[in-house]
């Protein structure tokens, strides 16, 4: 059974038990034993038959046509990013026959790319989370913390526990995972290191048990930037070829966000002639008020 065949397998069991009877319009029953829905739920709502369906949910079936997929996927109400990651898992995948990339290649367009983008803090990484080149803003902005080599996933897992209390930092340590688990490949023996190495952590442990599978997308992000505070940065992820991401923090001019990056900007231009009082600020009342819950990503 290859590693794909057992996450198949651990996905339906865990999407089966995550619905409630009555999320499907089955009728409620005080007395039910299964946490979630039966096999045989599963099965006569997807219009296949139970033997069948405990044959996938046990990995024992080697070809799954998209049609009997798009059932499951219906049955166990899914959404699109559930859809997408069921098929990922159940059908041939790129990943499969592609030559293994040499770590750490970028190409030197996008390298000067992102060189180039001197107001503009962006990072590459890979389906692993690992991060691959950074340019000299986004540096700036974590240093020593968002440096190529790193990894987001460790990163987030490295906050002590006494500080996870915050549901920022539990949001998301949720969508790190999460999408850890939709863009990785199963046969990736990086990935099973990366998993092997964070499930001692019980936070981690749990997050990753959940098989919540989601992409990469946008979001806010706190960060400290030096000499300023506190401040969420608006971020956006995109992918870039060779099946890496492109992680950019795109700031409107006048906000929080910008007047803080304006900030690292002017220290960075004339580090020995950087004067605190003349630095760009925010109209009074719209500073930033983040906590330190999550690291930016």
């Amino acid at each position: 059974m290859t590693a794909k065949q057992v996450v198949l397998a651990e996905y339906l069991r865990a999407r089966r038990s995550a619905l409630k009877p009555e999320d499907v319009g089955l009728p409620s029953d005080p007395q039910r034993r299964v946490q979630g829905l039966r096999r045989e739920e599963v099965a006569e709502r997807a219009g296949i038959s139970l033997e069948y369906y405990v044959r996938i949910e046990q990995g024992q079936n080697h070809r799954i046509s998209e049609q009997v997929l798009d059932a499951l996927a219906r049955a166990l109400d899914l959404d699109e990013s559930g859809r997408s990651y069921l098929y990922r898992l159940a059908l041939p995948s790129p990943f499969d026959s592609r030559p293994a990339r040499p770590d750490h290649e970028v190409s030197e367009l996008l390298r000067s790319m992102l060189d180039q983008w001197a107001g503009t803090a962006a990072v590459i990484f890979d389906r692993n989370q690992d991060l691959l080149f950074v340019n000299t803003l986004a540096a700036a902005l974590s240093p020593g913390y968002v440096v190529p080599g790193n990894n987001y996933v460790e990163m987030m897992f490295g906050t002590p526990a006494e500080n996870r209390s915050n549901e920022r930092w539990r949001d998301t340590a949720s969508d790190t995972v999460a999408a850890l688990r939709f863009h990785a490949d199963p046969d990736d023996p990086r990935l099973q290191q990366l998993v092997a190495t964070l499930t001692p952590d019980p936070d981690f442990h749990a997050m990753w048990a959940a098989h919540e599978a989601r992409p990469f997308s946008s979001g806010l992000a706190p960060n400290f930037v030096e000499g300023y505070g506190w401040v969420e940065l608006p971020f956006q992820v995109l992918d870039v070829p060779d099946g890496l991401f492109m992680n950019v923090i795109v700031c409107e001019p006048d906000s929080p966000a910008g007047f803080a990056i304006e900030h690292l900007l002017a220290r960075l231009r004339a580090p020995d002639e950087f004067d605190e009082s003349h630095a760009p600020q925010p109209e009074a009342g719209a500073a930033a008020t983040a906590e330190p819950s999550a690291a930016a990503r």
